[in-house]
Order: structure tokens, then C-alpha cells, then sequence
């Protein structure tokens, strides 16, 4: 057994480092990227966060917006494991690995989000258990590290395994993975859910202390993962000879809607309760929407983000029109990056103005922001395409034990 581990693990890295030109020019893109990413992150750690265009009033920026929307991506894989594993839909079974390594892919970033976010790894120790004040059970943050890193260790156990059966061309033990899938699931819950905690345990914020967050993380989260999974998996189909079926593609489509309606139905419900009669406590969700003392510099931006998401929904709501190809790809796309900014930009910034003494001090990220952020969503891609591409090797069959 550990001979056949040992040649499992360097099949699995020939597969990484082989592959047509295509493959190697986007992995050299991805590298690129990561390198500038790199080079933005030494002028951070030259300079500290001064770098950066968060304040003393605006203390979270790009860097936690990201992670705020990245922990629902890696939350949204239960939508293909769920009916893969516990239902038992066979349609979903080919693409259920791409949706867990689009979820390892977006933990990674997660980290790496918080890593940058602290101000450098060496602020890290703070968070070891007998080293530093871990604070648990009392802290939000506590649980969410904990939750965010076990449901790390679920999605790389349990692909590791099937690919490990299939590398060996033997039928995986349901009794070895399938506890693991069901704790998996209610994992993912918990990941996006302790992470709107955060949020709604902030009294002093009433942008965040809403009880509808929690709810509408889930469902922007398994509207806009979903669609991310779903254009890689028509990359997938278009690139490689790992076919995944229509029938499955229509069926994402239709979970990917109906989070979709969910998600702007609860948008409305918020929307409702900060204009209806506007308060005190309406002042940053004014500041987002319309602008407030002369400070306007989200609007254009929370308003497109609500255009894009609803549009999306109403393409994909339509039955005919999320059948066509040429209308579901782009209304994914339009969905992803609406949500994207929303949940980012749209909560986090704004969550934070006017602070709870009335200042009101602007943020926009500097280009060292923007690098570093380049650079671990490309270092997330390289881990997405490195998972899947072995996956697809190792499921059609161009690497098996010998």
C-alpha cells in the first residue's frame, strides 16, 4: 500500500507538469500573476498596511471582502455532493470532483485572504492553540478557523480517496467515504454561516446585525458558486475528453436559478427594511445606495452589482432561454460577478461607514491591494487547474497503476 500511495502521489504530479500548450500557457499566465502578486506582498511587508487603503475607520478592505465571498464558493461544492453522494443522481456523479477542487481551490484563497490581511505570517502564532490566545469557545473567529481548515481536510480526504480507488481500478468502500460526505455537508453550512456570524455579532455595525444574513450567504453563495463550477465544467467539457452530460449541466442550472431567485428575494426584503423608514441605523446602507454627505464612491458600484445579479436571474429564470448555451454562460457570469462585488465591496466597505461616531472616512484599495489580490486568485486557479486536471487523467484513464 504505501508503494502504491508513493506512485499515486507521482503520477499525480507527472499529470500537474504535462500537458498540451494551451495547458502551459494558462498555468504560465497563472504564474505571472503570482509572481506580481508576490511582488506587491514584499512592498506590503516593507511597508506594513500603511500600503494599503484601509484606515483606521475602514480597518477590513479587498482582502476580507474576498474571503468573505471565497468561504460561500468553497460552501456551494455541497450542491453537487449532496445529490451525488447522499440522493444518489448519477448525473451529478462526473462532476462532483470538479465542484470539491473548486472548493479546495477557494479555501486556499481563504487563507491566504486572512495570511495577507494580518499584516504578514509572522502574526500567525497568534492564532496556534498554546502559543498564542486562541480564545475558544468564545471568539467567532476561533470557530471559523476551525470550521474553515476541517472542511479543508473533508474535500481533500475524500477525492483523494475515490482517485486513489480509481488509480487502482478498484471500486472505492462506501463505508470509508460516505460518513465523511455527510459530515461534509453539513460542514459546508457551518463554514458560510459561522462566517455571517462574524458579521451579525456586531451590534455597532447595523449594516451586518441583520438576521437575514446568515440566510442570504447561503443563498448567494450556492447561486454564485454553482455558476463558477458550472463554467469550469464547460471549459472542462470543451478542453479534455472528460465529458460531463447535458442533463447534468441543466440541472446546475436549475439549482443555480432558483439560489438566484432566493437571493434577490431576500435582497428586496433588506432593501425594504432600510428604506421603508429610514432611520439612524439605515445610514450605511443610504451611503451604499445613494450616497451619504457628498460620498458616493460605492454607488455606481452596488448598483451595477444589483443590475448584473438581477438580470442574470430573470435570463435564467426564463426556461428556454437558460437551455440556450449562448444566454446560461453569460448570465453565470453576470450572476458570479455581481454577487462578487455585493458580497464583497457592497457589505464589507460600507458595514464600516459611517463609523459608530459618525466619521465617515473613504476606502478604495491601492495597487498593492489589487496585486496581491491577482495574485492569490491566481494561485487559487493554479490549484483548480492543477486538482482537475489530474482528476480528468486519472478518471479517463491515462494514469492508473501499473
Amino acid at each position: 500500500m504505501p508503494k502504491q500511495m508513493m506512485g499515486f502521489v507521482r503520477a499525480g504530479i507527472g499529470s500537474a507538469v504535462t500537458g498540451s500548450w494551451k495547458y502551459y500557457s494558462w498555468m504560465g499566465l497563472l504564474l505571472i500573476l503570482i509572481a506580481y502578486g508576490a511582488f506587491a506582498y514584499i512592498t506590503q511587508l516593507k511597508g506594513g498596511l500603511a500600503v494599503t487603503g484601509m484606515n483606521d475607520v475602514v480597518s477590513w478592505g479587498l482582502y476580507i471582502s474576498n474571503f468573505t465571498f471565497l468561504v460561500g464558493m468553497a460552501a456551494a461544492a455541497v450542491m453537487l455532493v449532496l445529490p451525488a453522494y447522499i440522493f444518489k443522481d448519477v448525473d451529478f456523479r462526473k462532476a462532483v470532483l470538479i465542484g470539491e477542487g473548486v472548493a479546495v481551490g477557494a479555501l486556499i484563497m481563504c487563507m491566504c485572504f486572512v495570511t495577507v490581511d494580518l499584516g504578514g505570517p509572522q502574526n500567525l502564532w497568534h492564532l496556534l492553540p498554546g502559543i498564542g490566545y486562541f480564545n475558544w469557545p468564545d471568539s467567532m473567529l476561533t470557530w471559523d478557523i476551525l470550521v474553515l481548515n476541517g472542511y479543508l481536510a473533508l474535500n481533500l480526504l475524500v477525492p483523494a480517496y475515490l482517485l486513489f480507488s480509481k488509480y487502482r481500478g478498484e471500486e472505492p468502500d462506501k463505508r470509508k467515504y460516505v460518513p465523511f460526505v455527510i459530515l461534509s455537508v453539513f460542514w459546508a453550512v457551518s463554514i458560510h454561516l459561522v462566517t455571517a456570524f462574524l458579521y451579525t455579532a456586531l451590534p455597532a455595525r447595523p449594516l451586518w446585525n441583520n438576521a437575514l444574513l446568515g440566510p442570504r450567504f447561503l443563498a448567494s453563495a450556492f447561486a454564485a458558486g454553482p455558476a463558477f463550477i458550472l463554467l469550469v465544467l464547460a471549459v472542462v467539457n470543451k478542453m479534455t475528453e472528460y465529458k460531463v452530460e447535458q442533463e447534468t449541466i441543466r440541472k446546475l442550472a436549475l439549482v443555480i436559478t432558483v439560489a438566484a431567485q432566493i437571493n434577490i428575494i431576500m435582497l428586496g426584503s433588506e432593501l425594504f427594511k432600510e428604506f421603508y423608514h429610514v432611520t439612524e441605523h439605515s445610514a450605511s446602507a443610504v451611503y451604499l445606495f445613494f450616497g451619504l454627505d457628498g460620498h458616493n464612491e460605492l454607488v455606481p458600484w452596488i448598483r451595477t452589482a444589483v443590475g448584473m445579479s438581477l438580470l442574470a436571474t430573470i435570463l435564467l429564470t426564463i426556461n428556454p432561454i437558460r437551455r440556450k448555451k449562448r444566454f446560461l454562460y453569460p448570465s453565470c457570469v453576470l450572476l458570479f460577478v455581481g454577487i462578487w462585488i455585493e458580497k464583497g465591496m457592497g457589505l464589507i466597505v460600507p458595514g464600516f461607514i459611517p463609523s459608530p461616531l459618525g466619521e465617515i472616512a473613504t476606502y478604495s484599495p491601492t495597487w498593492v491591494e489589487i496585486g496581491i489580490t491577482l495574485g492569490i486568485w491566481a494561485l487559487g486557479l493554479a490549484v483548480l487547474s492543477v486538482l482537475t486536471k489530474v482528476a480528468v487523467d486519472i478518471e479517463t484513464g491515462k494514469v492508473r497503476a501499473h
